[in-house]
């Protein structure tokens, strides 16, 4: 096996490309358990929405943990959570606005946790020391959101709700698969140096879990990777979530109540 890296034995260019690669999954899993926090009511059902909320309060904390990984770069984590503007989140484009009904939640679950998750077990399995450490807890939590996703992909899919999901799972695929497996030059330091793998594995990692509940909506799971217009700096296409997202996930409100 592979000797475990730290911050210190990477290159400039490979710490620039792995701290992107951290805020990517944190920013995103900040930005989705917002999202599934919002449907705690409005779920089809009453279990649903407890689960659509535990599954929040999952991404929460496992955005802290990614987050908290920053300290080894020397930076302080609860200033990049709190202080941030909305145009420097590197998270997936498909949670920059809220979910218009329970088939975008559902495609975020499949196409936005899926992508993540495959990401995340390629960090997981890779040199970075932190990442082997405390990623794996999450996978095992991230299990249940998969779980859920593809249950009520085949439930929606079998239901007057299959052309409204296989809408909402083209619409997001395009950007999260681009933010996932950009195959630009800092993924393929990253890939060099042994962090993740490559972004075809990450790719193909992420089809051997949804690929066949996609094809039977007639969805194909391919990448282009980055586009013109893709952002290199934040590892993801063009825009930013809008500002009363990044309110909350800052915690703007309530900044005079913080406690340390």
């Amino acid at each position: 096996m592979s000797e475990p890296l730290s911050v210190d034995a990477l290159t400039d260019s490979q710490r620039t490309a792995l701290r992107r690669l951290i805020l990517r999954l944190a920013d995103t899993k900040r930005l989705l358990g917002i999202r599934f926090s919002d449907w705690l009511l409005g779920a089809p059902s009453i279990e649903t929405g407890i689960a659509a909320s535990s599954m929040a309060q999952d991404e929460w904390g496992h955005a802290r943990l990614l987050y908290s990984m920053l300290k080894s770069f020397g930076e302080d984590p609860v200033e990049v959570e709190r202080d941030r503007a909305r145009e420097a989140y590197a998270n997936a484009p498909a949670v920059d606005h809220e979910f218009a009904d329970w088939a975008e939640v559902v495609a975020g679950m499949v196409v936005v946790d899926g992508a993540m998750t495959a990401l995340l077990a390629g960090f997981a399995e890779g040199r970075f020391e932190l990442a082997s450490n405390r990623i794996p807890k999450m996978l095992g939590e991230e299990e249940f959101h998969r779980d859920m996703g593809l249950a009520w992909l085949r439930s929606l899919a079998g239901s007057a709700g299959r052309g409204r999901v296989t809408e909402a799972i083209r619409a997001f695929l395009p950007g999260t698969l681009a933010w996932m497996a950009p195959g630009d030059d800092a993924e393929a330091e990253l890939a060099e140096a042994g962090v993740i793998p490559s972004g075809a594995e990450t790719l193909e990692r992420f089809r051997s879990v949804y690929g066949e509940a996609f094809q039977a909506l007639g969805v194909s799971i391919e990448t282009s990777g980055a586009g013109d217009d893709f952002d290199a700096a934040r590892g993801r296409g063009p825009g930013a979530p809008d500002e009363e997202t990044v309110e909350r996930a800052r915690g703007d409100r309530n900044r005079a109540l913080f406690v340390e």
